[in-house]
């Protein structure tokens, strides 16, 4: 199994991996159709496009912006490289006009206030988000429509992907049939391969990443933290309202102006780190809230975790360096890797325990390695993470990735740096496999009910203050 670290951690926007640039994808992938299709035979004028959001993506799709991810995904724009202010821009263009014009296809009618459907029936058959992209021609037949689904992190499959892997004909998204030196699919076939090598998690991941990457990989990886860090500034730097009408203001940048302030003063508490800890993930879930510029750790939803605990490793830890931080990427995209093949990283599938206890496992993981952890330390630590955070329900307030998202984050690292402490501090022998772990957490998700399952339907999401 070879999911690479650059499917794990994708430069993209918020506020959701899977309601947001899942869809934009997914719309993306359904014009690169259309043009093959125009390509064998010209499809004509008069098209019209629709679209219909079924599940999780129809139930919290307004506060996730999944809508304007679809009209935009269907403007030609893709997560990693969109430009906000031109697409909004084209975004306005399109509500006056009605009209789609891109290269290779005829003008696409599509008026999004009619064409686009959020249908709050049952959800699709294959996933908690689904949703259908359809082309007509000038008489209404219809021409082509596909089904597709976003599985968390901004992974996408078709209807037809899904039944293959789910046959076992086809790899999981993400997976390559790449032969790579170190195929490991479970934490023990991990330690197991690592025992017989004599090599670490971080070696061990970075040489099947090479065979994809080569010397590139580096300055890849590199992109990535800088990225994180880039976001964890920016959100720093912010203050103000959050949109979306909960009137949550951002707080990271005023708690970080208290934190320096008091520097130097000795008005510092001995449990102050967990401060500085929680304002960097703060930080980044308040960007992702306003749609800005994130990186999916292992979804936006849990995009605080992973950068937070890197910030904490470099600014706060004894003889941290830059190799210490590539080397948590990998650790920390290697521990991805496992969960999501073996349960899931959905919100929608087997709620927050899926995304923030998935971020904490990583972050805790990436910590105990670049703190010099052996590989069985490692595995504890991700164990100890994830089993603090089973049963976590997934109930934003209003469909919105802020309450009580942006704290959980900040609690989710502070858990990954204690349970990377405590495994340091053992031998790496503890009583609860990671491997059990992820499946608990598999069929926790399984059995929990609906509603607490990213669809804004109980939980906190609907108790909520009558003011």
């Amino acid at each position: 199994m070879f999911l690479s670290i650059f499917d794990i951690f994708k430069i993209g926007i918020g506020p959701s991996s899977s309601h947001t640039m899942g869809p934009m994808v997914a719309a993306a992938r359904f014009l690169d159709e259309l043009r093959s299709l125009n390509a064998r035979e010209p499809l004509g004028e008069g098209l019209r496009l629709g679209a219909s959001l079924h599940g999780s993506l129809a139930f919290t799709g307004r506060g996730h912006a999944t809508d304007r991810a679809v009209i935009l995904g269907l403007m030609g724009f893709l997560p990693a490289t969109i430009d906000p202010d031109k697409a909004e821009e084209k975004e306005a263009q399109l509500r006056r006009e009605g009209v789609i014009t891109l290269p290779g296809l005829p003008p696409l009618a599509f008026a999004p206030d009619t064409d686009l459907v959020f249908d709050y029936g049952p959800a699709l058959p294959g996933h908690a988000n689904g949703l259908i992209l359809q082309a007509r021609d000038a008489d209404g037949a219809l021409l082509i429509s596909r089904t597709y689904y976003s599985i968390g992190g901004g992974f996408v499959v078709s209807a037809e992907e899904l039944e293959a892997q789910r046959a076992g004909d086809d790899a999981s998204p993400g997976e390559t049939a790449t032969r790579v030196p170190y195929p490991f699919r479970s934490a023990v076939e991990m330690l197991a391969m690592g025992s017989n090598s004599g090599l670490s998690i971080a070696e061990m991941k970075r040489a099947n990443e090479r065979i994809a990457h080569g010397e590139a990989l580096d300055d890849k990886l590199d992109a990535i933290w800088a990225a994180m860090d880039g976001c964890i500034e920016r959100g720093l730097r912010q203050d103000g309202i959050l949109p979306g009408g909960l009137s949550v203001r951002r707080r990271a940048s005023g708690i970080h102006r208290q934190l320096l302030a008091e520097q130097g003063r000795n008005l510092e508490q001995p449990h102050i780190i967990n401060d500085w800890i929680s304002i960097y993930a703060m930080a980044v879930n308040e960007e992702n809230a306003a749609g800005g510029r994130v990186v999916t750790s292992p979804t936006n939803g849990a995009a605080g975790v992973v950068p937070a605990v890197i910030r904490y490793y470099r600014d706060h830890c004894r003889g941290a360096s830059h190799e210490g931080i590539r080397d948590f990427l990998l650790v920390a995209a290697a521990i991805g890797g496992i969960i999501k093949y073996n349960a899931s990283i959905s919100g929608a599938e087997v709620g927050c325990q899926g995304e923030v206890g998935s971020a904490s496992a990583m972050a805790a993981a990436g910590l105990c390695a670049a703190l010099g952890g052996s590989n069985e330390q490692v595995e504890n630590a991700a164990e100890i993470a994830l089993e603090h955070h089973l049963g976590m329900t997934c109930d934003p307030a209003r469909g919105l990735v802020q309450v009580p998202c942006i704290e959980r984050n900040g609690l989710g690292a502070i858990k990954a740096v204690t349970a990377a402490s405590l495994a340091l501090r053992g031998d790496g022998k503890h009583f609860m496999p990671l491997d059990n772990c992820i499946e608990t957490m598999r069929q926790t998700g399984i059995d929990m009910n609906l509603k607490y399952k990213e669809t804004s339907t109980g939980g906190l999401a609907v108790n909520l203050p009558e003011c």
